[in-house]
């Protein structure tokens, strides 16, 4: 026995959901949801220069280091000599020996002063600046395009066709905002020592961290807590603890988000059109002027009815011309149920050769044209008066209709 299908429909998920209550914020639309399943989001990556950035909580670190090497540059003056003050990681092996022994020492047991020791402590997320709103099918993407590709190769043609080529974009998944505080610790040998120190730190709170050519993060120093350790038969030591917050920002390069990611996609090309002007008023009277055994046939020449003299002229005269540019639009000043008024309107009157008959209008009651056959235009004193056969159009009109008339007319 066949199977029966079922017609039940099959409910959106909570992504497809998500996806359709953003509205991009540039001009090119929305990044396709990244969907291994279509081959249309699997564009290969070979040979691309471009590379998505990544930055993890090891770039921070290094952040925090460069800027006390190459910016900071903690110093201290010994025996008259300037001392440059080194600046380690605290490794757990090395914090547990400053927790237990108050300072640091290195493998031989000798004192390492003056130093500087920093460690993370804490990582906690800011979700007041971005969201990717779910993290296992982004939907939220940062779109970056590449200037010139091999589908959008730079040349002028593009422009003399009205073409928009197609855009080579990447969509890069927003960055997780953190707050990460790192626990730092001064030794050195004199109160005065670390009192320069202090000033130097407490100076370049506040400010972005980090390599101007590579990543920068903003770092804040809120306290310090300077203290003197002077016991009997143990080495005299100066030490300074703070805490800094340095606000981050994280893309990794894990699988969920390799999965996550769009990556790389294409803009739809685009071909415009324009409205291109073939003459003016001067040039068709020009054109006209032009001697009969010249000019080209013209639509009016072998018309019926026309006089003699106007088809062995040489061209148009100015009020043919006129007549013929004519086309005036107003809206209807009364309305009954099967005619409406335009007051203060007047039917052209045709020069010789030239007639005007109903189909020389077009009558639209809100929007809809209504046939010549099913309407009447006759000129009443000083207004124009359109009567329409609601037998044929099997309505009648009301006051609050909008009725059109277009044609020769001023």
């Amino acid at each position: 026995m066949a199977q029966q299908r079922s017609n039940k429909p099959i409910p959106k998920t909570q992504s497809e959901l998500t996806r359709e209550q953003i509205t991009p914020y540039d001009g090119r639309g929305l990044a396709p949801a990244s969907n291994k399943q279509s081959r249309a989001n699997q564009i290969s990556l070979k040979d691309d220069t471009v590379k998505l950035p990544i930055i993890g909580l090891k770039d921070i670190d290094e952040a925090i280091v460069f800027y006390f090497k190459n910016v900071i540059k903690p110093s201290v003056i010994q025996n008259g000599a300037k001392i440059d003050v080194p600046v380690l990681y605290g490794s757990p092996e090395r914090w547990s020996s400053v927790q237990k022994d108050g300072f640091y020492r290195d493998k031989d047991g000798k004192l390492q002063v003056p130093l500087i020791m920093f460690k993370k402590s804490n990582i906690e997320k800011n979700r007041n600046l971005g969201n990717k709103l779910d993290g296992n099918e982004v939907s939220n993407f940062v779109i970056y395009q590449k200037k010139y590709s091999k589908r959008n190769i730079y040349d002028r043609f593009s422009i003399l066709g009205n073409r928009n080529p197609s855009e080579e974009l990447y969509g890069v998944v927003i960055p997780d905002y953190v707050t990460v505080t790192y626990q730092c610790v001064v030794f050195t040998d004199y109160v005065e020592q670390c009192d320069k120190l202090i000033e130097a730190l407490n100076f370049a709170s506040d400010s972005y961290w980090g390599d101007k050519d590579r990543y920068r993060f903003r770092a804040m120093i809120d306290s310090f807590t300077p203290t003197v350790e002077l016991a009997q038969g143990q080495d005299r030591g100066v030490k300074a603890t703070f805490s800094i917050k340095l606000n981050g920002y994280i893309i990794t390069d894990t699988y969920n988000r390799d999965k996550a990611n769009l990556k790389k996609f294409y803009s739809k090309s685009q071909v415009t059109f324009g409205f291109e002007t073939v003459g003016d008023l001067e040039t068709l009277t020009a054109q006209a002027a032009t001697p009969e055994a010249q000019a080209p046939a013209r639509f009016f020449d072998g018309q019926t009815g026309l006089s003699t003299t106007l088809s062995t002229s040489g061209g148009m005269t100015a009020p043919e011309i006129a007549f013929l540019t004519l086309n005036t639009a107003a809206i209807a000043n009364s309305i009954t149920t099967s005619t409406s008024t335009f007051t203060s309107r007047t039917i052209a009157t045709p020069p010789l050769g030239f007639t005007i008959t109903e189909d020389s209008f077009q009558v639209y009651v809100n929007g809809v044209l209504i046939p010549p056959t099913q309407r009447t235009t006759t000129q009443v004193s000083g207004n124009i008066v359109v009567t329409f056969n609601t037998t044929l159009i099997k309505y009648v009109m009301k006051p609050e209709f909008e009725i059109l008339l277009v044609g020769k007319f001023s």
